[in-house]
């Protein structure tokens, strides 16, 4: 079922009584600082309404549709001073008939930051006259105010998710620099890149409020990082991958070469008889010198076909859009 407030329809003046003309009125889940809360434009909460919702130059908020429950909602002038804040409003109504069950929220079911896949690859859902889409994807664009300039989405709904992601990723890259917060830089109407998953599987954090599981250590250098980024679809083997291997062949020696220089004759003793035989003559030699050498050796193994290809890591997968919520 759906309802409203009773600050719906109504003229609203500042201190000295004018109208407040071009001030905001954001709405708020409730028990938070300011995580929004969708307004709708109609009782069957389809259309989605910008947040915060512009008042006219009267002073004038239009007529709006909340889910039931309760609500926060805060009022600003066009200078952004906040002239009402108040929670734990309670939704009146219904204003929408019918039964077999009540009309769910998205904002009670996802919050700012929340992340999804989706089959899909456009801006979610189809925004209705430039009204907030809710989710933008997770791309390395930009989001911002309505006059940043921003590349995935500029408008005043991503103001919360800005400064969400300002305040817990510090390397998300803010155009001009980074200021004193993140309210600051948005007022600024500075850019904030919005988290790169492109390409990217979806993981835990190694410690998530824990010591170490050390589950990715051979992955990432920084496995404790929210948002870091590691793993690989292919790797070369090294040395250290090889399993323990002993290699077969042959070893082919070189010729063995002996070459021997003559020596002095020093002195003959002359003819010797040998018993009743022959004879021969006695010398005393002296620097005889017998030289050897060998040619190179060679092992001559068996080629083992490697080429060096890196092999394949990635698991089969399909593809669809990461989205996140503003």
């Amino acid at each position: 079922m759906a309802g409203t407030i009773p600050i719906s329809m109504t003229q609203q003046f500042d201190i000295y009584g004018q109208p407040l003309a071009g001030g905001q009125l954001y709405l708020i889940q409730a028990g938070t600082v300011s995580t929004p809360q969708n307004g709708f434009q109609d009782p069957a909460l389809t259309i989605p309404m910008p947040n915060p919702i512009p008042l006219d130059a009267a002073g004038r908020i239009p007529q709006f549709f909340l889910a039931d429950g309760f609500i926060k909602v805060r009022l600003q002038d066009a200078h952004g001073v906040v002239q009402l804040s108040s929670d734990g409003i309670q939704v009146i109504g219904p204003s929408s008939g019918g039964g077999g069950g009540s009309t769910v929220d998205g904002t009670t079911i996802f919050v700012t930051g929340d992340m999804k896949a989706r089959f899909d690859t456009g801006v979610h859902p189809t925004p209705v006259g430039g009204v907030s889409p809710g989710w933008v994807r997770a791309n390395g664009l930009t989001i911002g105010s309505t006059t940043s300039g921003a590349t995935e989405r500029a408008a005043a709904d991503c103001q919360a998710l800005y400064i969400f992601l300002w305040g817990v990723d510090s390397s998300l890259a803010v155009s001009g620099g980074r200021g004193a917060s993140g309210l600051a830089d948005w007022t600024a109407n500075k850019q904030l890149s919005l988290p790169d998953w492109r390409g990217y599987n979806i993981s835990a954090l190694d410690d998530m409020g824990n010591a170490p599981a050390n589950r990715l250590g051979p992955y990432f250098t920084n496995a404790t990082t929210l948002g870091a980024a590691g793993g690989n679809p292919s790797w070369v083997f090294v040395t250290a991958n090889l399993p323990p291997y002993t290699p077969s062949g042959s070893i082919t020696n070189g010729g063995i070469t002996t070459t021997v220089s003559p020596g002095n004759i020093l002195a003959s003793t002359g003819l010797v008889q040998v018993g009743g035989g022959g004879s021969f003559f006695s010398y005393s030699l002296n620097n005889l010198t017998a030289t050897s050498t060998q040619a190179a050796s060679f092992f001559n193994g068996s080629a083992q076909g490697g080429t060096s290809t890196p092999f394949p890591t990635l698991s089969p997968r399909r593809l669809c859009t990461v989205y996140i919520k503003l």
